[in-house]
């Protein structure tokens, strides 16, 4: 997006870098990333690193107002999703953007969701780091916001760890040595010194939890950084648990489980912005969309894509029963913005926060990029191509 750097990159690129950062990373905790890295990040000019902090600031302005959690209730309406415990706002925030072309032909973010959850902030840091080992990124050019990398790892140790002793905080997760983002866990917890547990190996004792060391003793948690994703748990009727999230437990949440609810695409209509596009409740729409070839149908609580559902018809929207599990949302049209040595690709930046005890809001602290050349950002939808996958952004100072 920087078409001088763009070119200078491209230009120096070789398979060989390209390896030696891939082994570097793999290397580092002893594990493979299931996920594919891309050969490249993205150079983000002054121009849009500020568009992107404005549509950061625009949102956040929503989720601070007094009333938030009161327009956000019907989000907890189940009680198998409402947790004891919660605390005044979210820990962690991330905002997801498409880069896209404005009716002038210059680029502009807009959003295409909103999660009140943690993300791979500690890889992040990792991938940034092995780009400007292997490559030449300019030295004006960062990927953290305002703060240098030890700054931002105590910052993540002094809000997930605090006053705690670090066995007495736990990485909590379903079976996390089968998840994608693993290497996330292995960074976390080289960083940090927790331990990562998988949900059914918890002990409850009346109020108090536990886990099991190496040694087979008892420890006490105190603390859980929760990477537990919902959906995902409500499906696993074959996981053999102790732990139960709606019973009230001697623990402090470290990312409250209700954010992940509350901060999702429940959030969205309830933003008007010129960085979020039209978004609707299912259940609240008298009439469609004439132009319904220009949405999208998402569920609320689905993670990674899953149910979304690109090319919608009358027919599709007719036939959802819990319309009020659903959004109907206006598309995001992706600019191929990135050149690549084979074509065009398109990329989605997501903007890591972190909301700080007696803060009055979230503040915007790393970056995790996507980029594709498939009809949507994922996996599924750019196999067998390069230049694609996991990346990180690197803005102008």
């Amino acid at each position: 997006m920087v078409e001088h750097l763009r070119k200078q990159y491209n230009a120096e690129f070789t398979d060989e870098k390209y390896t030696a950062f891939l082994e570097s990373i793999r290397y580092t905790y002893d594990h493979k990333p299931p996920f594919r890295i891309a050969e490249t990040p993205i150079f983000i000019p002054k121009y849009l690193k500020h568009s992107l902090l404005e549509a950061c600031d625009e949102v956040n302005s929503v989720i601070c107002k007094p009333d938030f959690k009161e327009l956000t209730n019907n989000a907890l309406q189940d009680a198998s999703r409402l947790v004891p415990g919660e605390d005044e706002h979210t820990t962690f925030l991330q905002m997801d953007f498409g880069i896209c072309l404005d009716e002038k032909g210059k680029l502009i973010p807009q959003m295409v969701e909103v999660q009140g959850f943690p993300t791979l902030y500690f890889f992040q840091e990792l991938m940034a780091k092995g780009y400007r080992k292997y490559f030449d990124i300019p030295s004006n050019y960062h990927h953290l916001n305002d703060i240098s990398s030890s700054e931002y790892v105590e910052k993540l140790r002094e809000i997930i760890v605090g006053d705690c002793s670090p066995e007495n905080v736990i990485l909590l997760e379903i079976e996390p040595h089968k998840q994608a983002t693993q290497i996330d866990f292995l960074a976390t917890a080289h960083h940090l010194g927790i331990k990562v547990v998988c949900i059914s190996e918890l002990i409850t004792e009346g109020k108090n939890v536990f886990y099991t060391d190496k040694n087979d003793l008892k420890i006490q948690v105190r603390r859980i950084y929760n990477r537990v994703i919902f959906d995902e748990l409500f499906k696993r009727d074959d996981l053999k648990r102790q732990f139960d999230f709606t019973k009230e437990y001697n623990v402090e949440w470290i990312g409250h489980p209700n954010w992940f609810f509350r901060i999702s695409k429940f959030t969205m209509p309830l933003i008007n912005s010129s960085y979020v596009p039209l978004c609707h409740f299912l259940h609240q729409l008298v009439k469609y969309p004439e132009d319904l070839e220009n949405y999208v149908l998402k569920p609320l609580f689905s993670f990674a894509g899953s149910g979304v559902l690109i090319n919608v018809t009358k027919q599709d929207l007719d036939a959802v029963q819990d319309r009020e599990n659903y959004i109907l949302q206006k598309k995001v049209v992706y600019a191929p913005a990135i050149k690549t040595p084979t074509g065009l690709a398109k990329c989605e930046i997501r903007m890591l926060m972190i909301w700080e005890k007696g803060e009055k809001k979230a503040r915007v602290v790393n970056n995790l990029v996507r980029i594709s050349k498939g009809e949507m950002v994922g996996v599924r939808f750019n196999k067998d191509k390069d230049w694609v996958g996991a990346s990180v952004g690197f803005f102008e100072d």
